[in-house]
């Protein structure tokens, strides 16, 4: 079965990045981008029977953003499964708490450097390949390069 990667992100340099990377990886997966928030959950909606096996989320997005359609996911029986990673430049402690206690999986921050890049999606995938849904202790919560 082909492992589905939903990344939700406004910025096509950030999407066509994550895009070079995992094609660089050794990991089997399709990767479908949406460009916000109002996309995200129009996919998921539309798509019940193929559903994600992970979300890539960016918190800063137009129409809706990460953190509402975390939100949103995590407080549907249909989509609280997926597991959901955000995936921004922002680094604030409390806004980081607040994802991890509104069910986040993972947090990471977006690396400028392709092969940190690279190093980050394969350890996050292989994590949740490995661990499913299983939401690591908050001091794990950020996924390091």
């Amino acid at each position: 079965m082909d492992f589905t990667i939903l990344l939700a992100d406004d910025d096509e340099d950030d999407c066509m990045f994550f895009n070079d990377a995992l094609e660089e990886l050794s990991i089997v997966a399709s990767l479908k981008t949406v460009n916000n928030g109002v996309e995200l959950m129009e996919f998921l909606n539309n798509n019940e029977r193929g559903l994600p096996h992970v979300i890539f989320l960016d918190l800063n997005m137009p129409c809706k953003s990460g953190a509402e359609c975390l939100l949103e996911i995590k407080e549907s029986e249909k989509y609280r499964h997926i597991p959901v990673v955000i995936y921004s430049t922002s680094f604030n402690l409390e806004v980081m708490d607040q994802l991890y206690h509104n069910g986040a999986q993972y947090y990471i921050r977006k690396p400028a450097d392709f092969s940190d890049l690279k190093s980050v999606i394969n350890r996050t995938i292989s994590t949740i390949k490995a661990k499913g849904a299983q939401r690591p202790h908050r001091e794990e919560f950020e996924m390091q390069p």
